[in-house]
């Protein structure tokens, strides 16, 4: 049996060519539409019908919720590579779209002077044009009237030729073209309008009956003797059916267009059917950041070069200082480390000490102890030793020999006359058991018929007298 599968070649080629559609899908640009603060339901609906003009290249399953900021939103835009940020916000006069170019700006500003929703422009339509297929392609972009009114206007246009992928018109597919976004400014009212269009390519020169013939629904020819009925005179249509076509519209296709008669080089007819949704946007505002920065452009604020250059003058007196308390701010953090750094060392140095002083080093040799305290010491060890001699002497009646007791002093007896014995001194008197042994002492102050007795401790305690005694 063969090899299964692709070979090596076709593997290769298919990587190479996810690869340069992957490039070429990150280098297209890519936008953020959500609503923020409290929009209301109306509103936060425009967001997504605005969100829905944008696919593919925008977040469909976008979800902001009110704890994240706009710093949260542009964090997470820079890894997807999102440059565009569309942001609908409701106050108690208007409606304002705002317009930003990541990561650096400009933001522009529009008042929603007027909007309708998807779903009020299709229930306004007959006839409505929209699958979901139309949307697996970005929309092509028009823009018209936008002429060398100014420099606001030139950056507006150059903002919503930015916001879509440009087309290359010798390179370009028909096929995905499937949607248009018109943007017109009107010079007299400066108000922009914002459409968005379904695309249909249909063909001419055919009867009304030959176009039936090409639509994917069947015409119903029971009432009809023969085809050419329904070809020649398009018996049994309405007349509602027929579409004016002119010369505003009809064009010559460079290439075939998916439907049925669109050929190339031949005439075809362009149709445009709203499927929404439309507003009617009004420039207020031109910043230079994201969000904030200087004003470049104000249509209700003007303001002299002189207050431009002392607002300016203000902002870099502010940055200064801000930068100025960074440093310093930087420094007290510093100091205040190598402070804690220091003061750890030195505990830990403490620590160690008191360790060593309470353990004691048993690898250093012993210096002994100092003269005075040996000399005390074998003066006390001295007197106890004379102490146990003497008490030997009394109870035993002798001398104790030098090697009992070698520190204490032999006792040296007193000069007497010759012949004459020393009366040995009288000896306290002991009980002695019968066995030899002594005794100690009876109790002297306990009760009478009592026996004195050690407890476990040393201490004396009193048996009472038996019973019969």
């Amino acid at each position: 049996m063969g090899q299964s599968g692709r070979s090596r070649h076709q593997k290769r080629a298919r990587a190479q060519a996810q690869l340069r559609n992957l490039e070429a899908y990150a280098a297209q640009p890519h936008s953020f539409v959500f609503a923020r603060g409290r929009a209301g339901r109306s509103v936060r609906q425009l967001s997504l019908d605005v969100r829905r003009v944008m696919e593919p290249l925008t977040a469909s399953r976008l979800q902001v919720r009110k704890k994240n900021s706009l710093k949260d939103c542009v964090a997470v835009a820079g890894p997807l590579g999102v440059t565009h940020f569309l942001v609908l916000s409701k106050t108690d006069s208007a409606v304002y779209l705002k317009l930003m170019r990541l990561p650096g700006g400009p933001t522009l500003t529009f008042q929603v002077s007027k909007y309708a929703l998807v779903r009020d422009v299709v229930s306004s339509l007959r006839r409505h044009r929209m699958h979901e297929q139309q949307f697996s392609h970005p929309p092509l972009l028009v823009l018209s009237g936008f002429g060398p009114q100014g420099m606001h206007v030139k950056l507006t246009a150059t903002m919503f030729q930015n916001l879509l992928p440009s087309l290359n018109v010798h390179k370009v597919n028909l096929n995905t073209i499937k949607r248009c976004l018109l943007i017109s400014y009107n010079a007299d009212s400066q108000e922009l309008d914002f459409r968005h269009y379904s695309i249909k390519v249909v063909p001419v020169g055919a009867s009304r009956g030959m176009k039936k013939l090409l639509q994917e629904k069947f015409p119903n020819m029971s009432r009809l003797q023969d085809i050419s009925e329904l070809l020649a005179t398009g018996a049994g249509l309405s007349e509602s059916e027929a579409e004016p076509d002119g010369e505003h519209n009809i064009t010559e296709l460079p290439q075939a267009v998916a439907g049925r008669g669109n050929m190339r080089a031949q005439q075809s007819a362009v149709r445009l059917t709203e499927i929404g949704p439309r507003m009617t946007l009004r420039l207020i505002k031109i910043q230079e950041g994201v969000g904030e920065g200087n004003v470049l452009f104000h249509s209700f604020v003007h303001k002299s070069e002189e207050e431009l250059q002392a607002i300016l003058a203000a902002k870099e007196e502010r940055l200064r200082l801000k930068a100025q308390r960074q440093a310093r701010q930087a420094q007290d953090v510093q100091r205040k480390r190598e402070q804690r750094e220091a003061h750890r060392k030195k505990s830990l140095k403490g620590m160690k000490r008191t360790r060593a002083a309470a353990e004691g080093d048993s690898d250093a040799e012993d210096p002994g102890a100092p003269p005075e305290a040996a000399q005390g010491a074998g003066r006390r060890q001295e007197e106890e030793e004379e102490d146990d001699a003497e008490y030997f002497r009394q109870a035993v009646g002798e001398e104790p020999d030098a090697d009992l007791f070698p520190r204490a002093a032999p006792r040296s007896r007193p000069p007497g006359p010759p012949g004459k014995k020393r009366r040995r001194t009288e000896k306290p008197a002991r009980s002695r058991r019968p066995d030899g042994d002594r005794r100690p002492p009876k109790h002297q102050g306990g009760p009478r018929g009592a026996q004195a007795k050690l407890g476990p401790r040393g201490r004396s305690r009193v048996r009472p007298p038996k019973k019969g005694a």
